[in-house]
């Protein structure tokens, strides 16, 4: 999927700048009283796009506005799609596991991510954990957030956390390393009384 976004998205980014480029150099010969081509809308520096007859003429067909609106809302709609695939983070998809036989096996990145934050919610002083992978498959890193218990210590955790969740996960993928980026966030609790 991630490899699908990147060629749609190279592609868009190379449609959208050709587009205003030409455009833009249109626009640009026109306002400086160059030559352009036939095919411009812009013949010399007080040319519109549609003059107001153009835009009459189209009133009277039943389809010209309905269809102006379908596809502006396409538009849009493609637009936002295309935001939201930029804003949205690349979780890897499967890790490259070494296999001995130099084919190599693929682990699904869910797999290995339900794996990891079941091992570190099980760490004293862990309310819950929660994994992504990102990166490349041959070199995946961790994102793990942890949720802390008001008792926990956060030394020790993290310490449990390097030794025994992500070496396990490490070597059970036979990954040289795994770097991770850990997010603690204390549990909201109520105040104690002391009487």
């Amino acid at each position: 999927m991630t490899a699908v976004l990147t060629t749609v998205n190279r592609v868009l980014l190379g449609l959208a700048g050709l587009v205003l480029i030409c455009v833009g150099g249109a626009v640009l010969a026109a306002g400086l009283g160059l030559s352009v081509p036939a095919w411009s809308p812009w013949y010399g520096r007080t040319d519109v796009p549609l003059s107001e007859a153009d835009r009459d003429r189209w009133r009277a067909d039943g389809w010209w506005w309905p269809t102006v609106i379908v596809v502006l809302a396409v538009l849009v709609v493609l637009a936002l799609w295309w935001l939201l695939a930029q804003l949205r983070r690349a979780r890897l998809a499967e890790v490259l596991v070494d296999s001995g036989d130099g084919a190599g096996a693929l682990l699904r990145g869910r797999a290995l991510e339900g794996v990891l934050a079941g091992e570190a919610g099980t760490l004293d002083g862990v309310a819950g954990a929660q994994v992504m992978l990102v990166g490349r498959r041959s070199s995946p890193q961790a994102r793990i957030s942890l949720r802390m218990e008001p008792h926990a210590a956060p030394d020790e955790t993290l310490g449990r956390l390097t030794d025994e969740a992500l070496a396990h996960a490490r070597d059970s993928a036979g990954l040289a390393e795994l770097p991770a980026e850990v997010r603690l966030r204390a549990v909201r609790h109520r105040a104690e009384r002391v009487s």
